[in-house]
C-alpha cells in the first residue's frame, strides 16, 4: 500500500512516499481504508523524537476517518463497510497510509451527515478539549473561561464547547485571527502580541478573575492562567503543566493534565472505552451543527510534509485535513 513513511527520526521534510505491505488485523482489530486524516502538533514531534515501539518505516498519523475494509476474530460490533473515525495509538503506525489498523472499541461511527475530512478533524483537538471542558472542568453557565489559543485546534473546539454550555468565554489570538475566534463564539478576544494579557483579563472582569482555563499554549501562559484564577477554579492543561510552588495550590485551586497518550497502552478498559464514548458524543455535536469542525486547509498525502511545517510555525488556525482518493 502507499504510504508517507519516516525512515529514521528526523524533520517533516525528511518524510517521503513509499510502498510498504497492507496490514492485517488482530483478533479486537479493524482495518480503515483511510479516507481522510487529521494533521496535529503530535507528529512533527514524534517524527523528530521517535518512539522505541516503532519499526522503521514508521507511519505517523493519529486522527483517522474511513471505512472499515478488514474485521478480526473478536470482532461484533463493525461491518466491512461502516464509516467509522477514531484517535489512534501513538506507539503503532498510524493513518498517513492507504489502511490503516485500529482497536474496535476505541473506534467510533460517522453520522451519515457529517463527512469524513470533518470526523478526521475531531479526534485529537476535539477530544482534547472536550475532556478538558466537561469532564474535568466542568464548565457551567455562570463560568467565566479563559480559552488560551483560541485559534488553534483544541482551543478553537474548546470555545465552542464552552458557548454551547452557555459560559462566558474570553480567549487569546493573534490580530489576525480575531474574527475567526469570535466567529466560533468567544466573547472577549485578547492580542497576546499587543496587550499585557493578565492584566486585559482582570479588567474585563472587574477583578474578580476567571472561573476555568484551559492550558493550551505553554507553560508560561499555563502560569498566567494560575494567576486570573477564582477561588476554588480551575485550570486543565494540554501544553505544558504551570510551575508547581508552595503558593500555586493557594485559594483551592485544582489543576488537570489533559493527554490521551497513554489511553490505548492502559490497562484500564474504561478508558479506552471513553476514547468512543467521547467520540461519539462530539461527532454529534457536530451532526447537530452546534460544533464546526473549523477546517481550514484540506490537502494530499504529499502535501503533509509542509502541512507539518506549517502547524510546527504554530501560527496556523483551526485544522488541516489530508483527504485520500
Amino acid at each position: 500500500m502507499k504510504a508517507l513513511l519516516l525512515s529514521t527520526p528526523g524533520p517533516v521534510s525528511s518524510l517521503s512516499i513509499g510502498e510498504i505491505p497492507t496490514p492485517e488485523p488482530g483478533p479486537n482489530e479493524i482495518r480503515v481504508k483511510v479516507h481522510a486524516v487529521s494533521l496535529n502538533p503530535v507528529d512533527y514531534k514524534l517524527a523528530g523524537r521517535g518512539n522505541d515501539n516503532w519499526a522503521y518505516p514508521h507511519v505517523l498519523g493519529l486522527d483517522v476517518a474511513g471505512t472499515v475494509d478488514a474485521i478480526g476474530s473478536d470482532v461484533v460490533q463493525w461491518r466491512i463497510g461502516d464509516r467509522v473515525f477514531y484517535h489512534g495509538d501513538l506507539s503503532k503506525s498510524g493513518g498517513y497510509a492507504e489502511y490503516a489498523i485500529t482497536t474496535a472499541h476505541t473506534t467510533a461511527k460517522i453520522p451519515d451527515n457529517v463527512s469524513f475530512a470533518e470526523a478526521a478533524a475531531i479526534p485529537c483537538a476535539g477530544l482534547t478539549a472536550y475532556e478538558a471542558v466537561v469532564r474535568r472542568l466542568d464548565v457551567q453557565p455562570e463560568h467565566t473561561v479563559w480559552m488560551q489559543g483560541g485559534a488553534g485546534g483544541v482551543g478553537g473546539f474548546a470555545v465552542q464547547i464552552c458557548k454551547n454550555i452557555g459560559a462566558t468565554v474570553i480567549t487569546t489570538a493573534s490580530g489576525r485571527n480575531h474574527e475567526f475566534v469570535k466567529s466560533l463564539g468567544a466573547d472577549h478576544v485578547i492580542d497576546y502580541n499587543t496587550e499585557h494579557v493578565v492584566n486585559t483579563i482582570m479588567s474585563i472582569t472587574n477583578d474578580r478573575g476567571v472561573d476555568r482555563v484551559l492550558g493550551a499554549v505553554d507553560v508560561n501562559t499555563a502560569n498566567e492562567g494560575i494567576e486570573v484564577l477564582k477561588f476554588r477554579g480551575g485550570l486543565a492543561c494540554v501544553a505544558g503543566m504551570p510551575t508547581i510552588t508552595d503558593t500555586t495550590f493557594a485559594g483551592a485551586k485544582s489543576i488537570h493534565n489533559i493527554a490521551y497518550g497513554g489511553a490505548h497502552s492502559s490497562t484500564n478498559r474504561a478508558a479506552q472505552f471513553d476514547l468512543a464514548n467521547m467520540a461519539t458524543e462530539m461527532i454529534s455535536l457536530v451532526a447537530d451543527k452546534k460544533i464546526d469542525p473549523m477546517i481550514e486547509q484540506t490537502i494530499t498525502m504529499e502535501e503533509i510534509p509542509e502541512g507539518l511545517a506549517q502547524l510546527e510555525g504554530r501560527h496556523v488556525k483551526g485544522k488541516i485535513i489530508a483527504e485520500f482518493v
